[in-house]
């Protein structure tokens, strides 16, 4: 329907009817903004090197970039969903692009490594806001099931695109200028896809029923930093300081309130009841501890070739092409897979070739520099991601009936996306802890120098073995970097294992979890269009309502 001042709402089409008009422009300006987000999400992936080196960072300040997007992004993307819908989602979309490019042009002139934080998360909640008000903008001007499925495979083609180019774009331009002038890029592309939306797309609302639930998301949010917080520091200012400890109890308390808040709320942020469903239960677990695996696995290639082994940056992006490819490349595949094959066994499948491509990683020699031996593990560990970013929304929507579609995929895109949280936050406590400790108990039988072994250990007591891998050659406490080096390998590659272990409880629960389970509704199939279930939306993730 429209209503008076032009913009249409997401209630049902005509049936038969052609496109909505403003398609193809709302099409083009969404693709353009979903891939702006996911260039800004992975950007930082193959600059961690060079923000060691120039902005003197230790391992817990770099684990923080990417945390600081990825936690402006879950804790928020509930509620600026439910902004789209009142107020409109072109002006969503065009607010969010505008928040990224003053994110990115903080980024490029950061000082120090604090302020760089700030830019990752202005840049996350711009991203937060683009990703919901995206899709649910094409949700709304398509007419049929079968033209949504073709509108989102697009979308998330563009977004596994900026996912894959990102890395090789601030590679690129770290190689011929600065790091700064790949977000300087950033803000350009981020300006343009501004005026791609306010030009091209048309504006649609669903203000019906929808209400913000601020207890929710000030509890949420106010626990989810808290408990992130103690994971990151805790491996460098120890596990058992005051701060880290405040930080969990803390966290879990407001959490728990969190939960309380939602049980009682008239339209939750998070609706709780849906884990009565043991399928819903099964894909959700698995969301988190599968897609922490995967993004745990690309940060810590991201610090095996930058902070560790100091790589060019363009050298860092190849091993991302496959990472992040496949889940481009594939998209026709995996569409067509969802119909022929059942979901579960897409998922089980997708996260077993991830454990194989963890473990083959966690093999890697920190000593050699050559990149063949990435390509495999990452090639698996990219096709597997592929294979379940799709599977494990489609999991989650086959097992609730319809009227409960669109709270399930909003609640399972969010937990995905906590798990793309907790990736660098496992990764950096694992491998920092593992590094550090390893580090101090070798230090002392290496054989260096008193006044060497001294400064070593004083560098590294205040900024982890990182800072003592990175020291000049001559400098106080540089004789150790061979000692570093190794700390670093071995804690890193006790990461990808927890990430190879990760991935293999997904394929099993995945695998066992499901035995019995009947769906009780079909895969979404639009019978009278003989359309087959939607493909991906955010991340590969079917979209059956344009509800966040």
């Amino acid at each position: 329907m429209t209503l008076d001042n032009g913009t249409t709402t997401s209630q049902g089409p005509t049936a038969g009817a052609a496109r909505t008009p403003g398609y193809a422009g709302t099409l083009a300006a969404a693709c353009c903004a979903v891939f702006v987000a996911q260039v800004a999400n992975a950007l930082p992936a193959s600059l961690n090197g060079l923000f060691q080196e120039d902005l003197h960072t230790h391992g817990s300040q770099l684990t923080w970039i990417t945390a600081a997007f990825m936690i402006a992004v879950v804790c928020f993307e509930f509620t600026f969903g439910v902004l789209g819908d009142l107020f409109g989602r072109r002006r969503l979309v065009a607010a969010g692009t505008a928040l990224v490019a003053a994110g990115s042009a903080v980024a490029a002139v950061a000082p120090t490594v604090q302020v760089l934080w700030i830019g990752a998360a202005l840049n996350g909640l711009g991203a937060g806001a683009m990703f919901p008000g995206s899709l649910t903008a094409i949700s709304a001007v398509t007419r049929t099931m079968r033209q949504r499925a073709h509108a989102v495979a697009v979308w998330s083609g563009f977004l596994s695109a900026g996912a894959a180019v990102s890395p090789l774009l601030g590679g690129m331009f770290a190689k011929i200028g600065s790091w700064r002038g790949s977000f300087w890029v950033l803000v350009g592309l981020a300006l343009v896809s501004m005026v791609l939306t306010l030009v091209l797309a048309t504006e649609s609302k669903a203000p019906e029923g929808r209400r913000l639930d601020v207890p929710g998301q000030i509890t949420f949010a106010v626990g989810l930093i808290l408990v992130l917080y103690g994971a990151v520091e805790g491996p460098e200012s120890g596990w058992t300081t005051l701060p880290v400890i405040l930080a969990f109890l803390l966290g879990t308390c407001v959490l728990a309130g969190f939960v309380v808040v939602e049980l009682g709320a008239e339209s939750p942020i998070f609706d709780l009841t849906l884990f009565r469903n043991r399928a819903f239960t099964v894909s959700s677990v698995v969301a988190v501890i599968g897609m922490m695996a995967f993004l745990g696995a690309c940060f810590a290639t991201s610090m095996w070739l930058g902070p560790v082994q100091h790589q060019d940056p363009i050298r860092v992006a190849v091993p991302f092409l496959l990472l992040q490819g496949p889940a481009f490349v594939l998209i026709p595949i995996v569409s067509r897979l969802l119909h022929r094959v059942a979901a579960t066994w897409l998922l089980t499948s997708g996260f077993a070739l991830m454990a194989i491509g963890c473990l083959l990683c966690a093999r890697l020699d920190v000593t050699d520099p050559g990149l063949g031996a990435f390509v495999a593990p990452a090639l698996l560990i990219g096709v597997g991601f592929a294979l379940t970013v799709s599977s494990v929304t489609a999991v989650a929507l086959n097992s609730v009936p319809p009227k409960l579609a669109g709270m399930a995929s909003a609640t399972t895109n969010m937990l995905r996306d906590l798990g793309f949280v907790l990736g660098p936050v496992v990764v950096g406590a694992v491998a920092l802890s593992n590094a550090g400790s390893a580090f101090t108990k070798n230090l002392p039988g290496a054989g260096l120098p008193a006044g060497q072994a001294a400064a070593a250990r004083e560098i590294a007591q205040a900024a982890g073995p990182i800072a003592v891998n990175s020291l000049p050659p001559g400098a106080p406490g540089s004789a150790a970097h061979a000692l570093a080096l190794d700390a670093l390998g071995s804690g890193f590659g006790t990461a990808y294992l927890v990430c190879g272990a990760a991935a293999a409880v997904a394929a099993a629960l995945t695998a066992f979890g499901m035995i019995g389970v009947h769906a009780p509704r079909s895969a979404g199939n639009d019978e009278h269009e003989g359309a087959a279930p939607l493909p991906p939306g955010r991340d590969g993730m079917p979209e059956t309502a344009p509800t966040r």
